[in-house]
């Protein structure tokens, strides 16, 4: 047997992993302002998580919820891009996946502060079942 396939469930689709986005990091980095860097790489979804954060602690709940939606949905692109295929883990500790799981986080508790239990419910299973370990994680990183 294959040493890659040693220990691992073949029933699920391996781990997706995002490639990594060095000009956003290193504008970021340099202090440029997600809203500065989105027209540069629209497809990030890591400046739109930055951004839904940063309204989202403001008290911008539906544009945290927005900018959210948004990332989300580049990050669903991204996901599509890498061969994922609606299903399997997209792990926390690929950093580049951040992005996106941060944009999901910020999705499900914008849509809870607008009252969406049905998609707060969807989020979580879906954050839940790209890495059980993701909401833990983003919580700890934004205390």
């Amino acid at each position: 047997m294959s040493e890659s396939l040693v220990g691992r469930n073949l029933m699920e689709p391996p781990a997706t992993l995002l490639p990594e986005e060095p000009e956003v990091l290193a504008r970021l980095a340099a202090g440029d302002l997600p809203e500065d860097v989105v027209p540069v790489a629209p497809e990030s979804s890591l400046v739109w998580a930055l951004m839904a954060e940063d309204a989202w602690s403001e008290g911008r709940t539906v544009d945290s919820y927005a900018y959210a939606r948004v990332g989300y949905h580049r990050g669903l692109d991204a996901l599509r891009k890498a061969g994922w295929r609606g299903a399997g883990p997209v792990p926390w500790s690929h950093e580049p996946n951040r992005g996106f799981l941060r944009s999901l986080y910020s999705l499900g508790r914008a849509a809870a502060g607008i009252g969406e239990a049905e998609e707060v419910e969807r989020i979580r299973t879906f954050l839940k079942d790209s890495d059980p370990t993701a909401a833990e994680q983003i919580e700890a990183a934004q205390a």
